[in-house]
């Protein structure tokens, strides 16, 4: 179990292509502006290790077995975890961090149809029961996904079906509804829409002026 922390853990979730890493740049400004000591992260990656791992597992060259998929991602979460978000999180610091376990649950639970319970027993061990403090989900009709992969190169998860996608959409979807500390938000607006909205849902988590 983990020890006592004295950070605030922010999550952004959602599909390939609704803007995450845009989002939470614009986001991570915001709130060191507002005095925050902030570590802006990401997944799979994060660390030298993880980042490694990422690059296999979205390498377009790789046809990769659905619980390969999980152990890799899992074995880049356990580290990065471990040696950046936790640390961090006991030095009081605010970590964002685009996708975490939600992620997981939605791609290659919903979306590959691997066991539930696998999913979240593998969530749990590579994190040692770490959870968001607080989740925002992005969400966008697939229309846009295609529109905006036009001028986009495509890792082997964006190359993956329309039917996959799908199902991983209404995954996030429903998972966000039932998820406490999560906010769904829709993606498919101006970006300065999008950022403030989730501006005030951050700053009404942290107590902070929006």
């Amino acid at each position: 179990m983990l020890k006592k922390r004295q950070g605030f853990f922010i999550v952004l979730e959602g599909p390939d292509r609704t803007g995450k890493s845009t989002q939470s740049r614009l986001l991570a400004d915001f709130l060191k502006k507002r005095g925050q000591q902030v570590v802006h992260t990401r997944e799979p990656g994060g660390t030298a290790f993880a980042e490694a791992i990422r690059r296999v597992l979205l390498d377009p060259r790789h046809d990769v077995h659905p619980v390969a998929e999980i152990l890799l991602y899992e074995a880049s979460r356990a580290q990065h975890t471990h040696e950046k978000i936790i640390p961090a999180l006991k030095a009081g610091k605010t970590v964002l961090c685009e996708r975490y376990t939600l992620s997981t649950t939605a791609y290659q639970g919903y979306g590959r149809g691997l066991d539930l319970k696998m999913v979240a027993v593998l969530n749990k061990i590579a994190t040692s029961g770490l959870r968001p403090d607080f989740t925002v989900v992005m969400d966008m009709p697939d229309s846009f996904f295609v529109s905006r992969g036009r001028k986009l190169k495509s890792d082997r998860l964006e190359r993956a079906s329309a039917l996959f996608r799908a199902r991983v959409r209404r995954a996030y979807r429903k998972l966000a509804a039932e998820m406490p500390r999560t906010a769904l938000i829709r993606a498919d607006r101006p970006p300065e829409q999008v950022q403030a909205h989730m501006r005030l849902k951050i700053a009404r988590a942290l107590g902070l002026k929006p």
